[in-house]
């Protein structure tokens, strides 16, 4: 997992060059305008998705991973923790193929906090667990990179 802000984008340029589109991508668009949902970039390749919520306990949230996808996490509008573990110090339960859905269970061994700009990316290896309150629950929204792995 790599834990950044969109500001600092120019000391991440070692990652995959398609970080680097979603980067672009999130400059030149307004995410923040953008109606929740799927919006393609590149077909299933490369998508974006917009979620809102409001942050909650982590016992009423679950851990997933994905095979298929990097998730890159793009915060729009938080505060937002997302605690993470690596797949392998978890409970790896049925993975869902048609959902890229790997559900688990067990602790987190570290937590980052986001907050507009600021972004998670996460790989097959990478377990989250997402929506997690900040002190007091909040409304919030972001942007949700969906990398096909090849």
């Amino acid at each position: 997992m790599v834990f950044g802000n969109i500001r600092d984008r120019k000391d991440f340029s070692w990652l995959e060059p398609v970080i680097g589109k979603c980067f672009d991508y999130a400059a030149a668009n307004d995410l923040l305008s953008y109606e929740k949902g799927s919006h393609p970039i590149d077909g299933d390749e490369l998508f974006v998705n917009i979620v809102e919520y409001e942050t909650t306990t982590p016992e009423n949230r679950f851990w997933e991973a994905h095979r298929q996808y990097l998730d890159l996490h793009f915060m729009l509008r938080g505060p937002e923790q997302i605690d993470v573990n690596f797949i392998d110090n978890m409970e790896q339960k049925e993975f869902v193929e048609k959902d890229d859905f790997l559900p688990l269970e067990g602790d987190p061994n570290s937590r980052v906090v986001l907050n507009a700009g600021d972004f998670l990316l996460c790989y097959p290896a990478d377990a989250h667990r997402t929506a997690v309150q900040v002190g007091a629950p909040a409304a919030i929204k972001k942007a949700i990179f969906k990398i096909r792995i090849h």
